[in-house]
């Protein structure tokens, strides 16, 4: 049976999840992955976790080698990825706490590498579709287990990625609002791309942590904010994976 990749991101680096875990470095075409690949079962299926800035979060979005990432749960055998993401709200409906099981992404970043292909073959030009980037199966385990864990959630949502470190300007945040971003964050896009280009099924819950600065009746997002709301709720996620690798076939 094949194995199952899982992208912690940020509060959920170095998660307590997995049985007879154990650690393997490896090297990739692309250089070493964020971080040891641990490895270990959930309710007896194989898994392969990585977290996507480092164990103790030293990697910043921008610098993240996502292709490393990639070509190393793909080189490790995995055949889908699970990935979880903190997120700010664009939507005063989308409450802190509450997960989104993405649907679609916009790419605001702009210092990325995005393709695996850094030229192509002769007469071999490489252009993957991205019309649905975020796979439908995989969403509808996580929206199951939303249902059945009794989660705050929302069934499909529009996250916008950004460069990063920096948080939005109040210009940027009600501009993402008007090009139909539901939440933002700094790490779906290139990872998302990237898994699709490779081939594996690939999907993505966010947590939303804040909202961001576009709401002025709140003060503006900080990162001790984040931090805090994401990890008095990392057992959603946590539980969550399992619950869905439970039901994976």
């Amino acid at each position: 049976m094949s194995k199952i990749g899982i992208i912690g991101g940020s509060g959920l680096d170095n998660p307590d999840l997995l049985l007879n875990s154990s650690d393997v470095t490896v090297e990739t075409l692309y250089g070493p992955p964020s971080a040891p690949l641990k490895q270990g079962t959930i309710e007896g299926r194989e898994v392969v976790l990585i977290a996507r800035h480092g164990r103790e979060h030293t990697i910043p979005p921008t610098f993240v080698n996502y292709r490393a990432n990639i070509q190393a749960l793909k080189d490790a055998g995995c055949s889908s990825i699970l990935a979880t993401t903190a997120c700010g709200s664009l939507r005063k409906e989308i409450d802190r706490g509450h997960l989104v099981i993405l649907d679609q992404f916009i790419d605001f970043t702009r210092r990325r590498p995005v393709s695996f292909h850094e030229e192509f073959e002769p007469h071999g030009a490489v252009h993957t579709p991205m019309a649905d980037p975020f796979d439908e199966k995989l969403r509808g385990l996580f929206n199951a287990a939303c249902d059945t864990l009794g989660l705050a959630h929302h069934k499909s949502g529009t996250v916008i990625t950004i460069e990063g470190s920096r948080f939005s300007t109040r210009a940027e945040s009600n501009m993402f609002r008007m090009w139909g971003a539901d939440v933002i964050n700094m790490s779906v896009a290139p990872e998302c791309i990237l898994a699709n280009e490779a081939g594996i099924p690939y999907a993505a819950v966010a947590m939303s942590t804040d909202y961001d600065c576009w709401k002025t009746d709140e003060a503006p997002v900080t990162w001790e904010e984040i931090l805090e709301v994401f990890q008095g709720n990392v057992e959603k996620v946590t539980s969550l994976l399992v619950e869905v690798i439970k039901n994976m076939d």
